[in-house]
């Protein structure tokens, strides 16, 4: 206690009921006052109404609790606020433990809360009937705001306990009715921190977006089995509610029996009394399917067949009806037969015309005017024979004459050109010899040069008989 404090509690024993003692200050009085009151009352429990409550952003609550006569100011701090189980709200009936302190700043006195409780089943259910009446006036239940349920969701996403019954009855009923794929996001479903991992694992399903390799769930269900009102109390709280609420993939709430009611019923898309039955609810039987589809079939081929046979029997009448190919195709054939006979004429009339004009040409050429150019043609051919033979050099050498030429083969015209080329070759018509150009002997003796084998001058043609003779 210390000397200070015994000094003080020993001044307040003594100045108890003597006008005369040293006075206190409000100090030491505050004191003294705060250990009197923490000594007596260090461990309470107290029920009242919750009213005036506050959270600020420290995490603490402040509150009071009052019934009809008294107010009891509270404050709970935030390590022992954090394990409330439900929300606090103004006019919950709750128990709170803890103990009673004075707050010498404001000469008040209070009660520093432990653990707080909400007073008995009857409370519980005000509140719930209160927190369901302001969520259905905003809407959140309202009957346009539900999705349908797909019939066959290829890929389900299931908010439950892991370790519970509730994830074994539904993975064996969905197995038993149609082998689906599943994702199980494991959570709390009663206690504290159960209603913040319900509400983030439905965010969270309703975040996939199906790029990562885990896919989008087509279907929601959050299941949890039976128990007492207490137990199901994560999925009574506001924060529940508005994720289901908000999301985007059509939920099946299957939240106790089927005589347990929870908030989340109302907010989700579809309830189901057990979690074994939101499985049957969420996709078709596979024997059943299977059977409707064969049913389904043999009435398509029955109805096929039926038709077939039907527009058969009609066909059949309209073929009765339609006239004959002979009656279809006559007129054409007609015109056919018309159109070759005046094809026939005309190629004859065209025929005709041609031999006509052919008559024409053939009088203008008579036998005296082709004998005529054929005559002048044979003279002018002789004559062009005649002087190809007067021009041809052997002619010119069998007369006497002679071609000299120098070592490069090259015809000498004039005694000058011979006698610069010193060396020359004379061709004879029968043959050539070499010579020197100026006295000198020749160095060799030249043998006979045959002539160049020039081919005969073509005879003229005889002369052709009369075309017309």
């Amino acid at each position: 206690m210390g000397l200070r404090g015994a000094v003080a509690q020993g001044r307040v024993s003594d100045n108890i009921g003597d006008n005369g003692a040293a006075p206190l200050s409000v100090s030491e009085l505050s004191a003294a006052l705060k250990r009197q009151v923490e000594g007596a009352f260090g461990h309470v429990r107290v029920r009242g109404e919750v009213s005036g409550f506050k959270r600020p952003a420290s995490g603490h609550l402040y509150f009071a609790l009052k019934d009809a006569d008294a107010v009891l100011d509270a404050v709970m701090w935030r390590g022992s606020a954090g394990r409330i189980g439900f929300a606090m709200e103004d006019g919950a009936d709750v128990i709170a433990t803890g103990r009673l302190t004075t707050y010498p700043g404001r000469s008040k006195y209070q009660i520093v809360v432990e653990n707080v409780e909400l007073a008995g089943e009857g409370a519980l259910l005000a509140l719930l009937e209160k927190t369901k009446a302001r969520l259905a006036a905003e809407g959140l239940f309202a009957g346009e705001r539900k999705q349908p349920i797909p019939f066959f969701p290829r890929t389900i996403g299931v908010v439950t306990s892991p370790t519970g019954a509730v994830i074994r009855d539904i993975l064996h009923r969905l197995a038993d009715r149609m082998p689906t794929h599943v994702l199980v996001w494991p959570v709390l479903v009663q206690g504290q921190g159960a209603a913040e991992q319900v509400a983030a694992a439905i965010r969270g399903f309703d975040a996939i977006d199906g790029q990562n390799g885990v896919p989008r769930p087509d279907l929601v269900i959050v299941a949890r089995g039976g128990g007492s009102i207490e137990d199901l109390w994560a999925f009574n709280e506001e924060i529940v509610v508005r994720a289901a609420a908000a999301c985007r993939i059509p939920l099946i709430s299957a939240v106790g029996h089927e005589t347990d009611t929870t908030l989340i019923d109302y907010a989700a898309d579809l309830r189901a009394p057990t979690p074994t039955a939101a499985a049957e609810q969420a996709v078709p039987v596979r024997q059943m399917l299977v059977d409707d589809l064969t049913d389904l079939s043999l009435r398509g081929a029955r109805a096929m067949r039926r038709l077939t046979q039907e527009n058969r029997l009609r066909l059949g009448d309209w073929g009765q009806r339609l006239p004959g190919l002979d009656r279809l195709l006559a007129p054409q054939r007609q015109m056919l037969d018309d159109g070759a006979a005046r094809l026939q004429q005309a190629f004859r009339l065209r025929l005709a015309e041609g031999h006509r004009a052919l008559a024409r040409v053939t009088g203008a050429l008579s036998p005296a005017l082709i004998a005529n150019q054929v005559r002048g043609a044979r003279e002018r051919l002789d004559g062009n024979w005649r002087l190809l033979g007067a021009l041809d050099p052997r002619q010119l050498l069998a007369r006497g004459y002679a071609m000299v030429r120098d070592a490069h083969g090259r015809i000498l015209a004039s005694a000058t050109a011979a006698a610069a080329a010193g060396r020359v070759q004379i061709r004879f018509a029968d043959g050539a010899v070499d010579a020197v150009v100026g006295g000198a002997p020749p160095a060799r003796t030249a043998k006979p040069v045959p002539p160049p084998k020039t081919p005969p001058p073509t005879p003229p043609p005889t002369p052709q008989g009369d075309l017309f003779g």
